[in-house]
């Protein structure tokens, strides 16, 4: 019998996703990717259930970090197409479309990697910028987001 690791596709069409350019600790410029899963839609949607679901995801893509650990690489690989950006993730058949803009996606093509944010608590898909760095200063605070770098695949 097969098994898939990776996320089933219930899994990515549950998850939300944000993207922009930010500095570094270094002070580099870097693109960044939030994915957190989107506010329960049905009463299988616990806080539980949706931060097994968001660990899980963190595992499949490697194992991601606390804010005070040092930051992995992930086995999540990032596809830029023109303006299109997509997150690959092992195991998975489908991969995750990105919002991109521009200066995103050529920091991406660029450094090759982002900075991936994944948030154990749910947010709204239709949350703006103003409530995204809530969540982040909220979630930071508690403890409840994962990090690790998504890197672009090189091809010959």
């Amino acid at each position: 019998m097969l098994t898939s690791t990776g996320p089933d596709t219930g899994l990515l069409s549950s998850l939300g996703a944000w993207t922009w350019p930010g500095t570094a600790p270094d002070g580099k410029q870097v693109a960044h990717i939030l994915l957190a899963h989107r506010i329960g839609r049905n009463s299988h949607d616990t806080p539980d259930a949706i931060e097994a679901r968001m660990r899980h995801l963190a595992e499949v893509l490697g194992g991601l970090a606390l804010a005070q650990d040092t930051v992995p690489d992930t086995q999540g690989t990032l596809v830029t197409i023109g303006p299109r950006a997509l997150l690959k993730f092992p195991g998975a058949r489908w991969g995750l479309r990105l919002p991109a803009h521009p200066q995103w996606t050529d920091l991406v093509r660029d450094s090759g990697r982002a900075a991936l944010v994944v948030g154990l608590d749910p947010l709204a898909q239709w949350a703006d910028a103003v409530r995204v760095d809530a969540y982040l200063d909220a979630a930071l605070a508690a403890d409840r987001l994962l990090f690790g770098f998504a890197r672009t695949s090189r091809t010959a």
